[in-house]
């Protein structure tokens, strides 16, 4: 009873508010906390329909906002779209020439779930891994990036991964998340990139 009422009210403020969906709040708690999005950053929203993260993201800077999905996403004012797949190493430069200097990257991206624990963690790491390759190659040196994981025997190992690229790494669990759900948002702060840390062997 208490979850059901929790998720009512949720969605009711993000209607209420304009938001596209409830995840908006996820997004507007990690950046109260962490303050991963400044005023003057070019953020790239992965995985981005129907887009109530990039409305969140408009919100919060002057620069470019870029969202990225493999579905249409409604126009959003002030927001570029792609519908395209963030894991295609070819796309990296598009974005370049669309943003030049990339300095956030979000992720909220989900596989649509089976029921199948185990199957959809491991879709899930997968998308998580396609984030983080589309980050290392994307973003500038000092970038901050976000992505949402579930928590699952593979969990450490990608974890572990997040952290050889970045210089402060912390988890949250949103209060907004599901009672019970394994979900959890993995914030990455200053990007080492290879160059950088190759030299710093």
């Amino acid at each position: 009873m208490g979850s059901q009422w929790t998720k009512d009210n949720s969605y009711v403020r993000a209607m209420r508010e304009g938001y596209r969906s409830r995840a908006a709040y996820k997004l507007v708690e990690i950046q109260d906390r962490y303050h991963i999005i400044r005023e003057s950053d070019n953020v790239v929203d992965l995985g981005a329909a129907p887009g109530s993260w990039l409305q969140v993201i408009r919100g919060l800077t002057r620069g470019k906002v870029l969202g990225i999905d493999l579905s249409p996403i409604v126009p959003i004012e002030g927001v570029e779209t792609l519908v395209a797949d963030f894991s295609d190493p070819t796309l990296s430069p598009q974005v370049h020439a669309l943003l030049g200097i990339v300095n956030v990257i979000t992720s909220d991206a989900a596989p649509k779930l089976s029921g199948q624990k185990s199957y959809d963690q491991a879709r899930s790491l997968a998308l998580g891994e396609a984030a983080l390759s589309f980050a290392c190659a994307v973003l500038k040196p000092g970038g901050n990036f976000v992505v949402k994981a579930f928590q699952g025997e593979d969990f450490s190992a990608f974890l572990q991964e997040v952290r050889n690229h970045f210089l402060s790494v912390r988890t949250l669990r949103s209060r907004t998340s599901r009672k019970g759900s394994s979900e959890i948002y993995i914030i990455a702060r200053n990007f080492v990139s290879t160059n950088e840390a190759e030299r710093s062997l």
